[in-house]
């Protein structure tokens, strides 16, 4: 009597231990995200205020580079970095490159976001402070900032919730991100329905409480 041949499987179902599996990649979305943010922004009020000033060298280098980056799709500047980082001696992991591309795509769209807040400051509120015997870095950090804000925070929330969407292109460099994250289970489970939801809700878990929390400040600078 012969013994029957134990069958080979290729594919497992979907479990807690995928579910963790993309919550831990959740966390890395969260982490490349709030870094290139947060450093994107920082450069990004540095360069508006440059675009703002209107001086002829950052009219004639910074915009024309900023316009590159903001034309240029996210995912093509991934892949050249990442590939040409290596020739100019810079030994990057897929992690830092995503970082320092994020970052610069992040402050090149903060840049025209801050530029356009200072210019909604009317010139009669500038003549104004230095009636006042302001001078220009007094107007510049005290008068400035508090209208420049209502007119850029709604524009800088949408893109900081994009740059946190297109955090998933770095996944072309072999980060293990949600997307990444995704495509992996998909392969070993073939259940792309139940994968995909799960990251959308991710997805969901990370940009609702932004938006929530940045329509609440909206609100509250209203009254």
């Amino acid at each position: 009597m012969s013994a029957t041949a134990p069958t080979a499987t290729f594919f497992s179902s979907f479990s807690s231990k995928d579910l963790l599996f993309l919550g831990e990649a959740a966390l890395n979305t969260l982490q490349i995200s709030a870094i290139s943010i947060g450093l994107g922004t920082l450069a990004g009020l540095i360069f508006g205020w440059l675009l703002y000033e209107g001086k002829l060298w950052a009219t004639l280098t910074l915009a024309p580079i900023l316009d590159i980056f903001r034309s240029v799709p996210l995912i093509i500047q991934l892949v050249l970095f990442f590939n040409f980082a290596p020739i100019i001696g810079l030994r990057l992991d897929p992690f830092q490159s995503g970082i320092i591309v994020l970052t610069i795509y992040t402050a090149a769209l903060v840049a025209h976001v801050v530029r356009g807040g200072l210019e909604s400051v009317g010139e009669p509120l500038h003549r104004a402070a230095r009636s006042l015997g302001m001078t220009y870095w007094q107007d510049t950090f005290f008068v400035v900032p508090p209208i420049a804000l209502r007119a850029v925070f709604p524009s800088w929330v949408g893109v900081a919730l994009g740059v946190m969407k297109d955090s998933a292109l770095v996944s072309v460099l072999g980060y293990v991100e949600l997307l990444k994250a995704s495509q992996i289970l998909i392969t070993r489970t073939q259940e792309p329905f139940i994968i995909l939801l799960c990251a959308g809700a991710f997805y969901f878990a990370l940009s609702f409480p932004v938006a929530r929390y940045a329509a609440y400040l909206e609100r509250k600078w209203a009254v």
